[in-house]
């Protein structure tokens, strides 16, 4: 590839995210459909997985939405068994939501579809090129959560 600019960069990149954004997603909606869960719920279920129980707001804060909006989101996955809410003894005012075993068992299950879909997709690459690939999104996850905001 010959010299690019930072300008060019940036128009390849608009370019070609939207596709893989896309192309996983699709990927991903056929395992998410199966457990009729939409993927703002799976993020959450995930989230609760490597994190535990956790406050509404906590939730909230970490999707970004009102608690009013996790409050509706929590809902639909309380309803359907995927979690539980309970009261903080000391402050009623506070709600904790942990998985359940069904939501548990959801997580794992898609994040084993999310894996065999990574290995088919990757195993198409040199492992020089995927230990390289890796180390640019480590940086950039650096970039994004430690950083401050690049949008400003």
């Amino acid at each position: 590839m010959s010299k690019l600019s930072l300008s060019e960069f940036a128009d390849k990149m608009n370019e070609v995210m939207p596709v893989i954004m896309k192309e996983f997603g699709r990927r991903l909606v056929s395992a998410l459909y199966k457990g009729k869960i939409i993927l703002p719920q799976f993020l959450l279920l995930e989230f609760l997985h490597r994190e535990g129980e956790s406050k509404m707001t906590a939730l909230a804060h970490f999707m970004n939405v009102t608690t009013a909006a996790m409050t509706g989101i929590v809902d639909r996955l309380v309803r359907d068994g995927y979690l539980v809410r309970a009261d903080e003894p000391q402050d009623r005012r506070i709600i904790k939501v942990r998985l359940t075993l069904k939501g548990t068992d959801l997580v794992r299950k898609i994040n084993r579809k999310k894996c065999q879909m990574v290995i088919k997709i990757f195993g198409k690459i040199s492992e020089a090129d995927r230990r390289e690939y890796l180390r640019i999104l480590m940086q950039i996850k650096e970039i994004l959560t430690v950083k401050p905001d690049i949008t400003d």
